[in-house]
C-alpha cells in the first residue's frame, strides 16, 4: 500500500500510525459519533454461545455488524429494524487518507470500551471479500493492542494505542488475529466520563 505513514510502526503486517489525528479532529469525530449514536444506539450484544460482550457497539453505513444466538453477521438493519445511519464524512476522510484503495467502505463499526472492557483475539473474516483493508481509529483511553499471525496460536506483539492513532490491516496483515487486552481507564480526557471509542471502516458486502 506504499509509504502512507510518516510515523509508522509495523506489527506482524499491521501498520500503526501514531498521532494521525490531532486533538481538534478527534473532538469533532466524537461529536459526529454522538450524533450517530442518536440514530443507532450502542448495544451490548450477545455471542452465539450466550455470553454478553464487554464492549458496546454501534454502526453506520449500508451494513452493520451484529451478533446474537443466530451467529455473527453483517446486517442492513439494526436490531430494531431501522436502517443504519450514514458514515460521518470526517470518518470517511480517514479512510481516504490511510486505506490505500479507491473503493468507499460500506460499513463503519463503533465499539465503546468502558472500564474493564476488552476484545478477545479474533480475525476480521465476516466480510464478503477480505482483500479490502480494515482501517481502525482510536479515540479516548489508551488500549493495549495485541497482534498475532494468521494462525490462531501464533506469536504476538503488543503496542499501546493512544487517542488519535490509526491502524490499518491490509496485505499480509489483513487476516492476522488481533485483540484489545485492556484499556488504561481514565488515561485520556477526550471522553468526559472516560473510556475508549474504536471506529473501524471496512468493505463488508
Amino acid at each position: 500500500m506504499g509509504d502512507l505513514f510518516s510515523d509508522k510502526l509495523e506489527l506482524n503486517g499491521v501498520a500503526v500510525c501514531a498521532g494521525a489525528l490531532d486533538r481538534p479532529a478527534q473532538e469533532q469525530m466524537v461529536k459526529d459519533l454522538r450524533l450517530l449514536a442518536g440514530n443507532a444506539p450502542f448495544r451490548q450484544y450477545q455471542t452465539p454461545g450466550g455470553r454478553k460482550m464487554s464492549v458496546r457497539m454501534s454502526a453506520a453505513g449500508a451494513l452493520g455488524w451484529v451478533t446474537d444466538r443466530s451467529g455473527y453477521r453483517y446486517d442492513p438493519h439494526q436490531p430494531d429494524g431501522r436502517d443504519w445511519p450514514e458514515i460521518p464524512e470526517g470518518v470517511l476522510a480517514v479512510w481516504r487518507r490511510f486505506s490505500g484503495v479507491n473503493r468507499i467502505p460500506d460499513s463503519c463499526l463503533v465499539n465503546f470500551y468502558g472500564k474493564g472492557a476488552k476484545m478477545g483475539m479474533h480475525q476480521d473474516r465476516d466480510e464478503a471479500d477480505t482483500k479490502w483493508p480494515v482501517v481502525s481509529i482510536s479515540l479516548g483511553d489508551d488500549a493495549l493492542f495485541r497482534v498475532g499471525s494468521a494462525e490462531p496460536r501464533g506469536p504476538t506483539k503488543s503496542v499501546w494505542l493512544k487517542s488519535g492513532d490509526v491502524a490499518v490491516l491490509s496485505g499480509e496483515g489483513r487476516m492476522v488475529y488481533h485483540g484489545i487486552d485492556r484499556i488504561r481507564f481514565g488515561s485520556s480526557d477526550l471522553l468526559p466520563d472516560g473510556g475508549r471509542l474504536n471506529v473501524t471502516l471496512r468493505v463488508a458486502g
